[in-house]
């Protein structure tokens, strides 16, 4: 019987509660996933290139740089890492700036069907 590589994912989001939510279910359906953290835009991108996620869960609005800016710099360098903008910030315009740049959107509150529907896009992507 063979293994599946062990996955990391970025957790990016301002509010350390937020972060502490997400990698909980995470962990709590994925007990060998690697977590990372980062609380704003710069330290998720300088995370990235050193640790090179698979996956990134991406808040938008933190100080610094919003999280589209954050995940089209992790682009560049990364384009295979899968990233899911994470927000409450659930307006149109922000759901454009995602589907323009290929990210998957997912709206807040932190539960355990918003992370769910979050893997499920991790999950499933070829």
């Amino acid at each position: 019987m063979t293994s599946s590589p062990i996955k990391s994912v970025l957790v990016v989001d301002d509010s350390r509660l937020a972060r502490m939510l997400i990698s909980k279910y995470i962990l709590g359906l994925h007990p060998h996933w690697l977590i990372l953290e980062a609380s704003n835009g710069l330290e998720a991108v300088e995370k990235a290139k050193v640790e090179s996620p698979n996956y990134i869960t991406m808040d938008y609005n933190m100080e610094g740089m919003t999280g589209v800016e954050a995940a089209q710099q992790i682009m560049q360098y990364a384009p295979q890492t899968s990233i899911v903008l994470f927000t409450a910030n659930i307006q149109s315009s922000t759901q454009a700036q995602a589907q323009k740049l290929g990210i998957y959107f997912v709206g807040k509150p932190v539960t355990q069907n918003s992370v769910q529907q979050a893997l499920d896009y991790f999950t499933n992507r070829p």
